[in-house]
């Protein structure tokens, strides 16, 4: 029980100090949203169910930050959903609201940094702070068998997590590598940059989903 509470901080988290005062900030401008660490996104059928955990990089602020769900409410998040539905790692609909009864199928959405950091860009003392919280969650799950990690930062938090060097796992978009008992993949981020700039196509991520999933029915 103690590793399942230690893998969530707490809403009023003051470990990382900008990022606590920059929530504050937008909780005094917009009061309705969520504005706090965003939890990981768990399956209804609970944590030995877990086969896949994905790891992005922080709350986007009017996305996750604001409805309280990892990728809920920004572009990222109609990528990431469309393509776990379409794998079966979830089912429904979503409609972009923490509401919309959409369910994770052996998977768990977390962030590598909990909190909305300024700009999108948390600073390497926050995310190193913030794997206090990831490496629990790595290990709440019993059946865990691949991570995902969705770009180069979440990628080498996620190797620190797991144990490893990061030069050891140079991140690389499609990468599959064992890694502290799991196997690790990587995928460029789903963000509409990328996606707009065409680092990333849907035909790309849609394929790193078709590797885990063949990897997962092994």
């Amino acid at each position: 029980m103690t590793a399942l509470c230690a893998s969530e901080p707490s809403r009023d988290c003051p470990l990382c100090p900008r990022l606590h005062d920059f929530i504050a900030e937008w909780r005094q401008r917009e009061p309705s949203w969520f504005n706090a660490p965003v939890p990981t996104f768990l399956p209804s059928e609970g944590d030995a169910t877990v086969q896949l955990l994905i790891v992005g990089l922080a709350p986007g602020l009017r996305g996750a930050n604001r409805t309280g769900r990892p990728f809920t409410g920004d572009y990222a998040g109609d990528l990431l959903y469309s393509t776990l539905i379409s794998h079966g790692f979830a089912r429904g609909e979503f409609k972009a609201r923490p509401d919309d009864g959409l369910e994770l199928v052996g998977t768990a959405i977390t962030n590598a940094v909990r909190c909305v950091p300024p700009e999108n860009k948390p600073v390497g003392a926050e995310i190193a702070t913030c794997r206090t919280f990831l490496v629990p969650t790595i290990a709440r799950f019993p059946n865990l068998r691949a991570v995902l990690a969705l770009g180069s930062i979440a990628h080498q938090s996620t190797v620190r997590a797991l144990g490893g060097r990061v030069a050891a796992y140079p991140f690389k978009h499609g990468g599959q590598l064992p890694a502290g008992g799991v196997t690790l993949f990587s995928s460029y981020h789903c963000s509409r940059y990328n996606t707009n700039t065409g680092v990333l196509t849907e035909a790309m991520f849609f394929s790193v989903f078709s590797q885990i999933a063949e990897f997962l029915r092994t």
